[in-house]
This record gives C-alpha cells, structure tokens and sequence, in this order.
C-alpha cells in the first residue's frame, strides 16, 4: 500500500513544543508506524517551513512537502482544501490519513480520520469563536467523507455518533499510548523554585480544565496540614481565557502556595510527574486524558474527573470525583495525601494500568484500519503515459 500521513501537526520535531497534543499523537504514531511496517511505503506530508525532519526518513519512508505554502496566508480556504487537494490527488495513494480531525474538502479519495474530542460541541463557549467553520463545515464534512474515523476513546466515539449522527460501525477505538523509554529532568524542583512536596496539574490554561476549582479545592483545605506542607504546581500554556485563573489565585490570597510554570518540555514535563506527591485532572472534558496514564507509569497518585474518558483511562487505578463538586475534590486531596495505604495501593494499581497503553500497539491497530479502508475501494491507478504520434 502506498500510506500517506499528513504530518503538519508535527510543526518542527527538533522543538519540544511539538511534541503536545495531537502533535505528540502524530509524532509516535508515525514513528512506530515506521518502525513496524517494512511491507507498505510511506509518505509523509509536511510544509516548507518544517525543519529537521530526517528522523522520519527510513527505508519505508518518503519526505513530501505541500506546494504554494505562499498562498495559505491569503487564500486559507483555497489552499487547505483545493490546492492540498490537488496535490494529494496526484500521489495515487491507497489510503490518506488526517490525525487532525479534517481532510480537504475537495479530496475524494479513500482517507482516513482522527477525532480527538468533540469538546466544542459540548460547551462552545469553552473555545474562541474563530473555531466556528471547522465546527460547521470542515469537520462534519471530513467525517462523513472519510471511509473510517479513529476515535482515541470510547467516550470520543460516543460523541462523534452523538454529535456528528455517524454510524458506530464507521469509527473505530484505538487508544493512545505511553512512552516507556522518556528522559527526565531531575532538577525540576529548582528550575520552577519549588520549595515543597506538591500537588501537580498539567494541561492547557482554558475553561474546560476546571483549574479555578482546582484552586478553590486547594484553597479549602487552609486549616490543614496538607495546605501547610504542600504546594500546588500549575503547568501549561496560557489558553482562552486564562486570566480568570491567575485572578482567582491573586483574589485567594495564594500567590505564594500556587506556581505557574506556563508550557515545559517533554524532559521537565515527566520530572515534575515523577517529583510530584499528587497528579490532578479535574476537567470538565477530556477526550483521552494522557496526563493520567503518565503520571501512573511515574509512580504518582491520580485523582481525576469521573466524566467523559477519564473513567475509561484511569480504570480503577486513580481517585474519581465529580469536577462540579469542589468539597469532594478537597476531600479527596486531602484522603490520599494523609492515608498512606491507599496512596501506595494508588502507585500499584497506576503502573499496572499504564501498562495496558502503548504507542506500538496504537500503531498496530491502525495500520489494520488502513488495510479494511484499502480492500473497501478500488487500488488507484496511475495514468499511462499517451503515445506521441
């Protein structure tokens, strides 16, 4: 099969900001894709302004670069959908895979999708309103035109057919996975001045994380010795909205209990996992929840939210709370932290758990997706060259 994998997600792999989100989904899947697969041939598809990208050239593997990268700024619409089209058109592809949620909307070949979430569709006002036409138009369109949907979680999978009215047949659960073999920076500690054992949250700073209950959680717990003896370490981007947090830790008076640490690298992500007394995802939404399972395979404790994929994910292997109830958040801080049998039970049953996830197997099954959507259409076929007369 000829494979072709939009890689623009990736950005510039040698930056470790590349690595977030879906761009880290698309980095170790085509990574172990490459690793696994000597059978197929790979494309993988990038723009101009990608830099160091020879990780990704093997044996199995060729390099493409989408043209006219010039008229994206002026002509978004022309080019995401038709020029991309084009291109994609002329590589006789069996199977083309989006990790991002959209194909051009004027390719017509067999094409493969991946849905993360469907968080806009729950709450809107949670995201800018710039995200508007990828709402409408772009990925309903994308879904209904691929031949198979990878969905990164049952929960996922429940939306899509929820939201986007497509059959449950068409989408297919294929879990993330964990990275086994990460560096770490062991000098976590200093590098972001923290003086004591910590309370740890990581992920974008935006209204569906529920970081301002996180804080109201932390903050209850003042006539304890949990508040006296631990902070509570924020980790992550600024994103919609974030203000509100940074107010409501000035309004709390916890200016010197709180740290913000904005976006880390991949190595200070895992070090601050691994050095943290406590991991806490209390959001209202998650599509997968990856945090979870890389504070588990640390050896840290989870407490998490009780909705959408977080169930799915952590097992019974973390703390389950409901992220609309600050008093069980506090609560539960506050149980783990000061019983030490449950704590331990916790990192024994996380590491178990995190076990169950890897980007080898995440690979393997979806290569099979790619090999049903390939027998599901025609194998395309090159033109022959005209004879000259």
């Amino acid at each position: 099969m000829r494979i072709g994998i939009d890689c623009r997600t990736i950005l510039d792999p040698a930056k470790p900001e590349a690595r977030a989100g879906v761009a880290h989904y698309t980095y170790h899947l085509v990574d172990n894709l490459l690793k696994l697969d000597n059978k197929n041939e790979y494309y993988l598809f990038f723009d101009k302004k990608a830099k160091d990208i020879d990780y990704f050239r093997r044996d199995n593997s060729t390099i493409k670069y989408f043209p006219f990268l010039q008229y994206k700024k002026f002509l978004p619409f022309a080019y995401s959908h038709l020029l991309v089209a084009a291109f994609l058109g002329r590589q006789w592809l069996d199977v083309y895979h989006s990790p991002a949620y959209t194909i051009p909307l004027a390719y017509s070949k067999s094409a493969v999708v991946t849905v993360h979430d469907l968080a806009i569709y729950h709450q809107a006002e949670w995201f800018p309103r710039r995200q508007k036409f990828a709402t409408k138009v772009s990925v309903p369109t994308s879904v209904k035109k691929a031949k198979k949907i990878i969905a990164v979680s049952k929960s996922t999978k429940k939306d899509i057919t929820k939201f986007l009215k497509i059959p449950a047949s068409k989408v297919e659960v294929i879990y993330e996975g964990v990275d086994k073999r990460v560096k770490k920076n062991l000098k976590v500690r200093k590098k972001y001045n923290i003086k004591k054992k910590f309370i740890l949250f990581i992920g974008t700073l935006e209204p569906r994380k529920n970081i301002i209950g996180l804080v109201k959680a932390f903050n209850k717990l003042r006539k304890t010795s949990v508040y006296k003896n631990y902070q509570l370490v924020i980790a992550g981007a600024k994103g919609w909205l974030f203000k509100d947090i940074f107010k409501t830790v000035k309004d709390l008076k916890l200016s010197r209990k709180v740290i913000f640490c904005d976006y880390v690298p991949q190595e200070d992500k895992i070090g601050l996992l691994d050095a943290a007394d406590l991991f806490i995802l209390p959001s209202y939404y998650e599509g997968f929840g990856l945090p979870i399972l890389e504070a588990m395979r640390q050896g840290t404790p989870v407490i998490c939210s009780n909705i959408t994929s977080m169930p799915e994910v952590a097992g019974q292997a973390a703390v389950l709370i409901d992220p609309h109830k600050i008093k069980d958040l506090s609560q539960a801080i506050r149980k783990i932290l000061t019983d030490k049998k449950l704590y331990n039970e916790l990192i024994t049953v996380g590491f178990k758990q995190a076990e169950k996830f890897s980007w080898e197997k995440c690979a393997r099954e979806t290569l099979e997706v790619y090999e049903r959507v390939a027998k599901m259409s025609p194998k395309p076929r090159k033109r022959r060259a005209r004879k000259k007369v």
